[in-house]
């Protein structure tokens, strides 16, 4: 059997970075490498990791950052065509509004403010993906998913492509979970939030995208069902994605 690629390409200047590909989907067919990459921003890159993002031949980014978020920290990277996909960070917002509130913010108050992030992902950004699975569709050239941390919005949407795939549920929350090992937390900040829940912030959980899937369950009929009347992804669809992003029988 031959060797696989490696799935984790640590770079010095965006942590996170990750392949794809590799995981059984439709009919055991697998994931092709080097094709779907998930990161952090990719905005402090060093001159090796540009240089081995060309050798990757990574030539899209979807870039789920909000408005301010790419505004504070852009980047260009030569050859790169970033697509915006816009999701605001609306649980820091959240977190402010309670302290500004006198609301006690600990753990259980700040993953609770995760799940329910998740579930707005589903309900209230399906146009973002949408848009994602529409270009994934225009061609296979290589892409990296990111947001800031790479872990949520970037983690929902690796989550519905790999779902899209075939790949079963318990694989897609393996890969979830990976963020807990390689995303590199920012020096503590100067903040009023408790140490508590930016503990939470800074992580996943496997309720976080369970959140989402309960609701991709209960609120759409399922992940066929949401795919296709939500994101536009019908059986034609995704039989034409399959084509794209899994090897051969």
């Amino acid at each position: 059997m031959a060797e696989q690629p490696a799935r984790v390409l640590p770079l010095q200047g965006a942590s996170n970075f990750r392949d794809l590909g590799g995981y059984a989907g439709h009919d055991g067919r697998t994931v092709r490498w080097r094709r779907l990459f998930r990161s952090a921003h990719l905005a402090d890159l060093s001159n090796a990791d540009r240089a081995l993002l060309g050798q990757l031949g990574v030539s899209r980014a979807f870039d789920f950052r909000g408005v301010q978020e790419r505004a504070a920290v852009p980047y260009e990277l030569p050859g790169l065509t970033q697509l915006s996909l816009a999701i605001e960070p609306s649980v820091v917002q959240r977190m402010q509004d309670m302290l500004a509130a006198g609301e006690r913010l600990d753990g259980s108050a700040a993953a609770r403010l995760m799940r329910e992030l998740y579930r707005s992902l589903v309900n209230d950004q399906a146009h973002r993906f949408a848009a994602m699975f529409e270009a994934l569709l225009q061609d296979d050239k290589p892409a990296v998913l990111h947001c800031t941390a790479g872990k949520d919005r970037t983690g929902f949407a690796a989550a519905l492509i790999l779902l899209a795939l075939g790949v079963p549920r318990a694989m897609v929350m393996q890969d979830f979970l990976l963020s807990n090992a390689l995303y590199r937390r920012p020096d503590l900040p100067v903040t009023q939030t408790p140490r508590e829940a930016l503990e939470v912030l800074w992580r996943v959980e496997e309720g976080f995208l369970q959140a989402a899937l309960d609701a991709l369950d209960a609120e759409h009929g399922g992940v066929e069902v949401y795919l296709e009347q939500r994101l536009g992804l019908g059986p034609a669809a995704r039989r034409h994605l399959a084509e794209r992003y899994l090897d051969s029988a």
